[in-house]
């Protein structure tokens, strides 16, 4: 993970996303239109060919140094000429590199696909890449023209019931998102002083990822997580693992029916935005319930922006839409939603990942 001292300023990194938006916005509107369109239809393509180097572990393979086709082809027990076409996408994309030998190498964007990276996001990929997760959203205009996700029709049950039934996807699942919220970590933790608070309640904080980290910049404060019965046992181990057990209590629950008492802060990383409307606001009830007067909500989620320009938060929204029911929102929206559900929005803190903390007490 990266050092809170190599994180770029704020202003910096506001000012790159412009420019990069900026930047997309003049090439579109310099080529023809229908040619700009035509190179959008061809992103699905590159997600499935990423998803299938992922599959064959071809960053593995390479993780000790070049090879050339021939040696990799062998080694990921893919026919040669076919890799060597789906390596020639790739490395046109920058995701993989070839050599003046011909021997491929990795690339920093390589790197993350590497089951033993840091952060990996090698799961992510064979997710996204998933046959159950390309049908969801080969039917995003039914849940367009309904406004509900396909799952229940699909699958014959929803999104998460399916997950946790099918534990090869679920698995997969879990990781690729657990992955994908440690990239977020060290930039909260820079932008927020979390150890203002003495007692830190995490509600649905899985395995303890995110308590350990601010703990371990909280040295007086301590944690509660609470998530499911077999969820709650995953992270009993590893809080104990990392020293932790003494300073953060385990307890099994859910979110829908109560929450400890006694916090001072409560934390939602990544919560809201996977219910409906009525499902997100009986999970603000029930956290409504158990604070105190002088307690604050932290809600840790992608806010969307109120422009037109390109942000993560958009194409999340829509896979909340397929696969959840659930929504992102803008600033607004959140305060709006809040306020129905007894809380002020204070203030929104913006950290140099795409996530704010959306900070709020009760009205």
């Amino acid at each position: 993970m990266a050092s809170l001292l190599s994180l770029p300023p704020l202003p910096l990194v506001r000012a790159v996303d412009r420019l990069r938006g900026l930047l997309g916005t003049t090439y579109r509107a310099l080529v023809p239109g229908h040619v700009a369109l035509l190179e959008m239809l061809g992103a699905g393509f590159l997600t499935q060919a990423i998803h299938a180097a992922a599959e064959l572990g071809v960053a593995d393979a390479l993780a000790d140094g070049p090879r050339d086709g021939a040696e990799l082809a062998r080694t990921v027990g893919a026919d040669e000429d076919a890799l060597r076409r789906l390596m020639r996408l790739l490395t046109s994309e920058g995701i993989f590199a070839e050599d003046k030998g011909g021997k491929y190498t990795l690339t920093p964007m390589a790197q993350p696909l590497r089951s033993d990276c840091e952060v990996s996001l090698r799961d992510t990929a064979l997710f996204f890449g998933s046959t159950v997760h390309r049908e969801h959203w080969s039917h995003l205009v039914d849940a367009v023209r309904t406004g509900e996700p396909v799952g229940e029709a699909l699958d014959g049950m929803p999104f998460f019931d399916l997950v946790r039934k099918d534990r090869s996807l679920g698995e997969i699942f879990d990781r690729g998102m657990t992955s994908i919220g440690s990239l977020s970590l060290e930039p909260l933790l820079a932008a927020y002083d979390f150890g203002a608070f003495e007692t830190i309640v995490d509600i649905g904080g899985g395995e303890g990822t995110m308590i350990a980290e601010i703990l371990g910049k909280a040295p007086q404060s301590k944690g509660v997580l609470v998530d499911l019965p077999e969820v709650a046992q995953s992270a009993r181990t590893r809080l104990a693992e990392l020293g932790l057990a003494n300073r953060c209590a385990v307890e099994s629950g859910s979110f829908f029916e109560s929450v400890p008492e006694g916090g001072d802060a409560y934390l939602l990383k990544h919560v809201l935005h996977d219910w409906s409307d009525d499902d997100a606001g009986r999970i603000l009830g029930t956290v409504h319930r158990a604070m105190c007067p002088h307690a604050r909500l932290l809600i840790i989620e992608l806010v969307v922006p109120e422009d037109d320009q390109p942000h993560p938060s958009k194409f999340i929204d829509l896979e909340m839409l397929v696969n959840t029911g659930g929504r992102e929102r803008t600033e607004a929206e959140y305060r709006e939603f809040l306020a129905e559900h007894g809380f002020t929005l204070t203030r929104v803190v913006p950290t140099v990942s795409p996530n704010n903390i959306l900070e709020a007490r009760l009205s």
